[in-house]
């Protein structure tokens, strides 16, 4: 069967539109995926960072226990991250969970807090731990007068040591910070949760109630 002269112009144009249209489809499909990838791609990848770098677990029982006891939620939460990362575990010295609290310190906050059904094996549950926790940290804050510097400091290197540091700053004439604590580690661990309570603050303003 021949084929006229007009009848293969028609199929010829009929070609050429379907490869506009083809061209026009990978075109529009090329431009979505730009502004997937500007748009989409970018607050996700962040949000993993963010996840990765600083993480938040519990925000539930953190907010809770911060509006029951006076604790700045951040804080709380940076204490959590330092100490374990949110991965809750008993260290060599017998510190247990999220805010590796000492046995012996949890049954005294327990006598404190009138807890009498307190059992040192329930520090292993997430919300048990973070009470005690945050309760310790508040304890702290009181007994030097809201200074959480060192608050911070007697929850990683004791009261007794926090006392005589300072003391010596006072005896030298002028308040207690950072460069009293002759302890490397403790120096390093109150700057670390002091640098992380900003961050969390930063980050997580719904999740941890301030808005």
């Amino acid at each position: 069967m021949s084929v006229s002269p007009r009848q293969s112009a028609a199929v010829r144009r009929r070609a050429v539109r379907r490869r506009r249209v083809r061209r026009l489809i990978a075109l529009v499909a090329a431009v979505v995926l730009v502004v997937i990838g500007v748009v989409v791609v970018p607050p996700l990848f962040q949000k993993a960072i963010r996840l990765f770098t600083l993480p938040l677990q519990y925000a539930t029982i953190i907010r809770q226990q911060a509006h029951e006891k006076h604790v700045d939620a951040a804080l709380i939460a940076a204490v959590i991250d330092t100490e374990t990362g949110f991965d809750a575990r008993t260290s060599p010295t017998g510190a247990e969970g999220l805010m590796q609290i000492e046995p012996a310190t949890a049954t005294f906050l327990a006598r404190r807090s009138g807890g009498t059904a307190f059992n040192v094996n329930d520090l292993g549950q997430p919300q048990v731990n973070i009470e005690y926790g945050t309760y310790y940290l508040a304890y702290l804050m009181n007994n030097y007068g809201g200074d959480e510097t060192a608050a911070l400091s007697a929850y990683n290197g004791g009261q007794t040591n926090t006392n005589r540091w300072i003391d010596e700053a006072h005896a030298d004439g002028h308040a207690f910070g950072l460069d009293d604590i002759p302890f490397p580690a403790t120096r390093a661990y109150v700057q670390t949760v002091e640098q992380r309570q900003l961050s969390y603050r930063a980050n997580y303003p719904v999740a941890l109630g301030y808005r």
